[in-house]
């Protein structure tokens, strides 16, 4: 009896084998390419995590310096009130005692008050110069934890690219793509916002 059609296994398997390599290496070929465009992302989006960490850095570093400068002129403001204080004390003694008080009292006294004015001013503009840069700073430091946050979810898309990769899951990849494009949007708003 005539055995049934020989068919050759081994060319079957090979066939098959490299069927399979093909839509392998087209699918890691998909893996790739969305990675290395997340990853290009994560890169621009990791210098703008830094370089607005940094400016807030300096932002602040002058609010202090600011403060510091207002501080030393209300400091000298309570210095000039002091002075005043006391030439008004001394122009009151000589006058207990019944005598004129030299006009170097009264002429220090008014002096000095009037300087008030105008050191009490200088101190108010350094304390709204470093609200100013204290408020830019905060923004700044907002921005930055928006990009930081980018860069976390495009970590998180990487890592379940290469995940996909080597299980050749493409669930996985799926998911990589998704939060891929949640970290693209963020990194969107983030720079319009």
């Amino acid at each position: 009896m005539p055995e049934g059609p020989e068919i050759e296994v081994e060319k079957l398997n090979e066939t098959i084998h490299d069927e399979m390599e093909k839509e392998g290496g087209r699918f890691l070929k998909q893996i790739a390419l969305t990675t290395a465009v997340l990853a290009a992302f994560a890169a621009v989006a990791a210098l703008k995590a830094g370089s607005t960490v940094n400016e807030a850095l300096v932002l602040k570093t002058e609010s202090t310096r600011l403060q510091a400068q207002a501080s030393d002129q209300w400091t000298y403001y309570q210095a000039k009130g002091l002075k005043a204080a006391v030439q008004e004390a001394s122009k009151a003694a000589w006058e207990a005692l019944g005598k004129e008080a030299p006009h170097q009292f009264v002429d220090t006294a008014a002096r000095n008050t009037e300087e008030q004015v105008e050191i009490k001013k200088l101190a108010e503009e350094f304390e709204k110069s470093r609200d100013e840069k204290s408020a830019e700073a905060d923004h700044l430091l907002h921005e930055h934890h928006r990009f930081a946050n980018t860069v976390a979810l495009f970590q998180v898309s990487i890592a379940l690219g290469a995940l996909a990769a080597l299980t050749r899951n493409r669930p996985l990849w799926i998911g990589s793509l998704a939060v891929g494009l949640s970290g693209i949007t963020l990194f969107v708003l983030s720079f319009l916002g």
